[in-house]
């Protein structure tokens, strides 16, 4: 059976696109990538050690940790290296498995493990411990009609994917409604004076969200004081979000075309808030701010997560690659040059905070508070940048706009979070029988 890839035959179609992909290659992107990984794993051999988040001493599987293993194993996709998922299993067992204690069951913070626990799973279901706490604390919160918890945009992020995964894991469609109704609230109803004021904290007319009630109009950008505040990394939460909750659902589920269209509104205005230099600022509506005095601009965190989710835009279809691609290339170009090519550093990060003015100040050569996140921002739109630039590389070497479909007389081939695969793509890794294969 032959599968039209229409994806690929755009690409081919289209001399400029071609011109623009060759500026990304899959092997320079995972080179990279692979520093950066190995500078976070040098400078924290010891995956228990504790995290100290706005000063208050934490456990390592607070979500700054979380970040950065959703990041790892969105590369662990890419390229199955050993170290990287012996180093996530081993966070994991460290913390066996545990999400968060009773007091903070339904704070998105301590759930954000989850989503590497569960990813965790998927790679080797015969491990039902990795999947069982967070569950639990899942079906917890859905024991109840509570669906306001999400008062802040970051918690979409940290929390929302869960839902989406344990859905696909279980194929219970209920995770996939509960997780719809929170997001809606966060969307409609949490701003205004108030938490769950009634005022929206996404600007339809805009495409972009303010980061919670606190920075709703009347609040300004404290730099342009005439433009309202929408935080880089507030948005680029959101919109990881997004991508990784369409990963994880399928096309038919209900709500699918409203995360859609949340994501493609989101994409016009980010293009339109992207830098000359690839990046984008700390305050997406004002580019001259550059957040607390003695920042130079950039900001990784944001820039990341922009990139990385125009990527996955692109190869999925979402997003038109004529319009998109440039973007992507420039942003991807803004990532590299970030990284400190002797160690694997990235600099340009913003710390902990919520707002444009925190964290910093923001350079190419400071360190911020907490690095875990960062890096996985870095990472996770790293990964997404390869999986595009393979997805084009394949098109362009094979002249090929087609792709066998999975033979239905053969053994089923799952991807590497252990979902079941309709439509295999040449020279990327599945599972197949137990083991990691190349079809």
């Amino acid at each position: 059976m032959i599968k039209t890839l229409g994806l690929a035959a755009a690409f081919m179609a289209s001399a400029a696109t071609a011109t623009t992909a060759a500026a990304i290659q899959p092997a320079s992107v995972m080179e990279t990538a692979g520093e950066v990984a190995a500078y976070f794993m040098r400078s924290c051999p010891d995956v228990g050690a504790d995290s100290y988040v706005g000063g208050k001493k934490r456990n390592s599987r607070i979500w700054t940790r979380g970040v950065f293993y959703e990041g790892l194993l969105n590369l662990y996709r890419e390229e199955q290296r050993p170290e990287w998922l012996d180093y996530a299993v081993e966070w994991g067992e460290f913390h066996q498995w545990y999400s968060c204690t009773d007091s903070q069951r339904r704070h998105a913070d301590f759930q954000c493990c989850g989503q590497a626990y569960l990813q965790m799973y998927m790679l080797d279901t015969s491990r039902p411990e990795r999947m069982e706490h967070i569950k639990m604390r899942i079906d917890d919160m859905m024991a109840t009609d509570k669906v306001d918890d999400w008062y802040w945009v970051d918690a979409i992020q940290m929390a929302m994917p869960i839902f989406a995964m344990l859905g696909s894991i279980t194929g219970d469609e209920a995770y996939w409604e509960r997780m719809y109704e929170m997001y809606a609230y966060t969307r409609n109803r949490h701003g205004g004076s108030k938490k769950g004021g009634g005022k929206p904290l996404f600007n339809e007319e805009t495409g972009l969200w303010y980061r919670d009630y606190q920075f709703d109009p009347p609040y300004k950008d404290k730099v342009e004081t005439d433009k309202d505040c929408y935080w880089s990394r507030g948005n680029g939460w959101v919109y990881m979000a997004l991508a990784r909750v369409m990963q994880f659902t399928p096309e038919d589920e209900a709500h699918r075309a409203d995360y859609e269209a949340d994501f493609r509104s989101m994409s016009r205005a980010l293009l339109d808030c992207q830098r000359a230099d690839g990046s984008w600022s700390v305050s997406l509506a004002a580019p001259s701010n550059y957040g607390a005095e003695g920042s130079e601009g950039p900001e990784m965190t944001g820039t990341s997560l922009f990139v990385g989710g125009m990527a996955y835009g692109i190869r999925t279809g979402l997003l038109d690659s004529a319009t998109y691609m440039p973007a992507v290339v420039r942003g991807w170009e803004a990532m590299r040059r970030a990284v400190h090519p002797a160690t694997g550093f990235v600099g340009y990060m913003q710390g902990s905070g919520s707002k444009p003015e925190d964290g910093g100040p923001i350079t190419y050569d400071s360190k911020p508070d907490f690095e875990d996140f960062g890096i996985g921002c870095w990472l996770w739109g790293a990964a997404e940048v390869h999986a595009l630039a393979r997805q084009m590389e394949q098109a362009e070497a094979t002249g090929i706009t087609e792709t066998p479909g999975a033979d239905a007389g053969a053994e089923q081939l799952f991807d590497l979070m252990g979902r079941r695969v309709a439509k295999p793509e040449r020279g990327r890794a599945y599972i197949r029988g137990g083991r990691v294969v190349v079809y």
